[in-house]
């Protein structure tokens, strides 16, 4: 037996590399600042030499402060850990770059040091760190209770194992039971927002309930009322499957069930589903099996309003069709939008109905097939998929989201016309699925996505809900194209290109506080009056926004400082419970929950917002916006706004995006249309 060899050994490893590591520090920290770089690969190489030690993660924290102060982050994106956004961690540990890997452990491992209370950090509030750090776990479960992936050992090596001895030490210091309650928080968060796509937050679920059967996982219990509402959404919603038994065994107990026992099994599903926005793969088998019951059945899984089953007796055949061909265990998320979608009353519309039946006899052209089948598999087929896809975006036409690719302005049109043209949007998708090709007009003159250059995007998007996933590259195109056909325009080409490329109920009336040959501001003043005269009540006769409106934002971080430029939809502006006044407005890029910085916080919930809307006070909104559009007919009342609200939110813009944009800035130009998103 030789117990002490091994353990003074690695003791020994781990004393001589913190040895290396505090001379590396300590050379960073009387170098001067601006040769401090040259010194930064010996102090990576020596971080990552100690991480790599049982112990190391601990050594590192107890150095937090000295590493800091030695100037480990400075210049970096790590330098200001009060704007971090724990949501980038995982990514960053996953970029299969050793130094950022490096470097975001050192940063996760301070921010560790300032929760404890050993780092006193000057912007950093000890609660602040614990918060982030339990939301790093939260959304990085697998890094705790997962041993590498064989692609994970092949692409990353020894530093998978790193990554996952750091995540283990975060969490023993910070506690699982926190871990869990911020989880579960931001399962619901994402919820209310009722998105189209739920696959990662049902991933999150499904690896709670695996972990919670896990006798070696203690993840504490104070979540769990939360967290047993998400489960048994999923996998046990009523009596019948409360145990989880499989399709089969389910499908065997409703044969024998009585009328009683079906609706208490409707309802049930029902419930649940309109309480979290999930449905239960064993919510479409109930489905599909009440087909042959009632109609009556039906409304009761829906848990249709009084609209939605007029529209179900009205068109029986119809929805009885949909279902067939759309709602599968695989496809069980389409329910909500179909629920969603007779609530919504626009199977009254004409067209709708025949659009809908000729959906459902569409032939997908070759390359619509094999994209939806690269997507989502072979079960159900690309016909189905395509329809629950449908049947999902008009239900929750403020679920759309653009996913990791940079057209907003595509996916603000789908969902624009969702919301507000659906006999359009099914006819744009018959075009994409069918023809593989969508025509459009810009000025008269058409514009064929076979025939445009490329879009937005470099590469075709794959992470998009069905609909999207074909007809966003053509949209896409047909944007660029539009604004190549503006070059040598003076001013900014959505002037023009909104009103063509979203509809006829775009305003023509064109707002801008961005000169566009430097991208200084100009005219705040009047921008924000008019803005004020054309959405504010107070100021534009009390007339409620008819049409959905494109808008374009300055989007900022939480430290308030200039990302880019982003589409969105502005929905209505109204008071709120608290009788402040809002604008309520849709956002594509998939979270509209985001920190803007200088207090202006988008909220989602809470505000009187419904289902998908983002929402903020009218002057924080406004002192984001950079264009809008009003009817040019409309005058309102821009001379009553007070000069102090405008002055407040110049005072905004200032702070924020604005900051070196005043006259005589030096900011590079607007750039056009392709670059937004």
């Amino acid at each position: 037996m030789k117990p002490t060899v091994d353990v003074s050994g690695a003791a020994t490893t781990l004393d001589k590399r913190v040895a290396a590591l505090d001379d590396a520090t300590q050379a960073m920290a009387e170098t001067r600042d601006f040769g401090k770089h040259t010194k930064l690969r010996r102090l990576l190489e020596a971080l990552r030499r100690v991480l790599m030690q049982p112990g190391g993660a601990a050594a590192v924290q107890a150095r937090a402060q000295a590493l800091e102060e030695a100037g480990v982050f400075q210049g970096t994106d790590w330098a200001s850990p009060e704007i971090l956004i724990p949501a980038l961690v995982g990514p960053g540990l996953h970029s299969g770059d050793a130094d950022t890997v490096v470097m975001e452990a050192t940063s996760e491992l301070r921010m560790l040091a300032v929760a404890r209370g050993e780092f006193a950090h000057p912007t950093l509030p000890a609660e602040d760190a614990r918060q982030f750090l339990s939301q790093v776990l939260a959304t990085n479960l697998e890094l705790l209770f997962s041993a590498p992936s064989e692609a994970e050992r092949v692409q990353q090596g020894r530093t998978a194992q790193l990554i996952r001895d750091l995540f283990r030490h975060l969490a023993d210091e910070v506690g699982y039971d926190s871990v869990m309650d911020n989880l579960v928080d931001e399962i619901w968060r994402i919820l209310r927002q009722r998105p189209i796509q739920v696959e990662a937050v049902q991933t999150l679920i499904t690896r709670i309930a695996v972990y919670r059967n896990d006798p070696d996982v203690a993840l504490g219990v104070s979540s769990g009322q939360g967290i047993d509402r998400l489960i048994t959404g999923l996998f046990g919603t009523t009596e019948a499957c409360r145990d989880d038994p499989g399709i089969e065994v389910f499908r065997s107990r409703l044969e024998a069930m009585d009328t009683g026992g079906l609706q208490y099994e409707a309802t049930g599903f029902a419930r649940a589903m309109h309480d979290t926005g999930l449905v239960s793969p064993y919510h479409a088998e109930l489905l599909r099996f009440l087909l042959r019951e009632s109609d009556y059945l039906l409304g009761e899984a829906l848990g249709l309003s009084d609209t939605g089953r007029n529209c179900l007796l009205r068109y029986s055949e119809l929805v009885h069709r949909l279902i067939e061909v759309a709602v599968h265990p695989q496809t069980a998320q389409s329910i909500y939008g179909l629920a969603l979608l007779l609530d919504r009353g626009i199977l009254y519309e004409p067209p709708v109905v025949p659009a809908l039946w000729r959906q459902l006899a569409l032939e997908l052209s070759p390359a619509a097939h094999e994209r939806l089948t690269a997507a989502f598999g072979e079960t159900p087929g690309p016909q189905a998929r395509l329809v629950a896809g449908v049947l999902s975006m008009l239900g929750l036409p403020l679920g759309v989201g653009q996913g990791d690719n940079p057209t907003c302005q595509s996916a603000r049109a789908l969902s624009m016309w969702a919301y507000n043209d659906p006999d359009y949007l099914l006819q744009v998708v018959v075009w994409a699925a069918r023809d593989d090709e969508i025509l459009m007009h810009f000025e008269g003159q058409p514009i064929s996505s076979q025939d445009s250059e490329t879009g937005v995007a470099s590469t075709l998007p794959t992470d998009l809900d069905p609909v999207s996933l074909l007809v966003v590259p053509h949209l896409d195109r047909i944007y660029a194209e539009m604004g190549r056909r503006c070059v040598g325009r003076p001013g900014d080409p959505h002037r023009w290109v909104n009103p063509e490329f979203h509809g006829w109920w775009t305003a023509r009336g064109f707002h801008i506080n961005v000169d566009v040959a430097t991208g200084n501001l100009v005219d705040l003043d009047e921008f924000l009056r008019q803005f004020h005269a054309s959405y504010h009540p107070t100021y534009n006769g009390e007339q409620p926004l008819i049409h959905p409106q494109p808008a374009g934002v300055a989007v900022t971080d939480s430290a308030a400082r200039y990302i880019g430029w982003h589409a969105i939809t502005i929905l209505r502006v109204a008071p709120d419970p608290q009788d402040v006044m809002r604008v309520y407005f849709y956002n594509p890029n998939n979270d509209s929950g985001q920190d803007w910085g200088d207090g202006v916080v988008v909220s989602t919930a809470g505000n009187g917002e419904r289902f998908g809307e983002a929402s903020l006070p009218f002057d924080q909104f406004a002192s984001r916006l950079y264009i809008f559009h009003a009817d040019p007919l409309e005058h309102g009342e821009p001379e009553r706004v007070p000069a102090e609200d405008v002055a407040g939110i110049i005072g905004y813009i200032e702070r924020s995006w604005g900051n070196d944009r005043l006259p005589g800035g030096t900011l590079q130009a607007l750039e056009g249309p392709a670059s937004r998103g």
